[in-house]
């Protein structure tokens, strides 16, 4: 290898190496004997490109694609960040006050986790699965969560573009959304069919576990023996608020289990006083369930609470923390996740349902299906337990 080559090699594979250590791959001596396997075949990829690519290489931008790979190979949320979005992190700078209404992932370009109830995204028929191909022609193929989230915000009544793909990604649609500033949802409920309520939970923040309590009593006085809870689409609020709310159904167990990297797992336990409501339940879930909903649904679930009737859940309940790298740069890193009481990890693999219903296929800009199948068989369900 040229001199020159040695040199930009070394240069370049330092953020990689401190990415190696800080990850944790060479914790075993293993993992550390592939972990220096990799990063010589990483040296004599570099030197291959810088010696032998047609034109001039410009080793910045071929080494911040390099760090987006590697944490491409994480998860959806794990990231690397720049110096400026470090420094944009630094400042809270979260885009402005309103919003669209969208929870997104990645998954090759943005992916649309859940548009929240009433917002310009769910009024423009954004759906779970949708993909976000360019922001205001900024293509996200190399946009991660974090920054997607803040081109997304905005000032309230100015307008955002998106480039979407919704099946054939030969045809992608174009969709205006005009930024708002959105008001926290609250807990909704109604008699669904004669003897069960319908309780929808779009959001789980602070209030959301007293609100639910609320409108739970509200449908058993109207004369619920049994009640249905909505949790599709609710990929908004936090993971504490899930557990608190779960607190309200389950009077003794283990709710869930933190694990963060290196230490033993941490049991989430019911306490005395928890259990307040013992109504027959059942949990409605889909692709957009995740966070605090996912949480909530996990401990029902596994506490023999709550039957679940719809679709996987997304897979998406962990904690991120910031781990900056010597030159400025940084790294967004899962380092805690949770797992259902029989101790299996939640995110990147989701709840199974009890009762799967299949979600029949929604062309872009129709209108949604005047049935609803996964509610129908919800009912249904409860139907022929009230039966047995």
């Amino acid at each position: 290898m040229k001199i020159r080559g040695r040199v930009l090699v070394l240069a370049v594979s330092v953020p990689i190496i401190a990415f190696a250590v800080v990850g944790g791959f060479m914790s075993k001596a293993m993992a550390r004997e592939d972990s220096y396997q990799y990063l010589r075949i990483f040296e004599d990829v570099v030197s291959l490109i810088l010696n032998n690519y047609v034109e001039e290489v410009n080793v910045d931008k071929v080494m911040h694609g390099a760090m987006h790979g590697l944490a491409d190979g994480l998860d959806p949320d794990s990231a690397y960040l720049d110096i400026n979005q470090v420094k944009i992190m630094d400042k809270g700078d979260l885009g402005g006050p309103a919003q669209t209404g969208l929870e997104i992932t990645r998954q090759y370009y943005l992916r649309v986790i859940a548009s929240r109830d009433g917002s310009p995204a769910a009024k423009a028929g954004l759906t779970p699965g949708d993909y976000i191909r360019a922001i205001d022609g900024q293509s996200t193929r190399d946009t991660t969560v974090y920054e997607g989230a803040r081109l997304l915000r905005g000032k309230a009544g100015t307008k955002v573009h998106l480039t979407v793909i919704r099946g054939n990604a030969a045809e992608p649609h174009e969709v205006d959304l005009v930024r708002e500033e959105l008001a926290a949802l609250p807990v909704k409920s109604r008699i669904a069919a004669p003897g069960v309520g319908y309780v929808r939970v779009a959001e789980f923040g602070k209030s959301t576990g007293d609100q639910i309590k609320s409108e739970i009593a509200s449908v058993q006085k109207a004369g619920a023996k049994s009640v249905i809870i909505d949790l599709r689409g609710t990929a908004f609020g936090d993971v504490d608020a899930g557990l608190a709310a779960a607190r309200l159904f389950v009077k003794n167990g283990v709710l869930a289990y933190r694990q963060d990297r290196g230490k033993e797992k941490e049991a989430i336990s019911a306490a005395s006083g928890d259990g307040a409501i013992t109504i027959n339940t059942v949990l409605l879930t889909d692709n957009g369930t995740s966070n605090g909903a996912e949480v909530f649904a996990a401990a029902l679930s596994g506490n023999k609470r709550a039957q679940l009737i719809g679709e996987r859940t997304l897979g998406r309940a962990a904690q991120q923390k910031l781990v900056r790298l010597p030159d400025g740069s940084g790294l967004m890193l899962t380092h805690l996740i949770y797992l259902t009481p029989a101790s299996v990890a939640i995110h990147e693999k989701g709840l199974v349902p009890d009762v799967a219903v299949e979600q029949p296929e929604q062309d872009f800009g129709q209108p949604a299906p005047t049935t609803d199948a996964t509610l129908n068989k919800a009912l249904e369900t409860l139907g022929m337990k009230a039966a047995a």
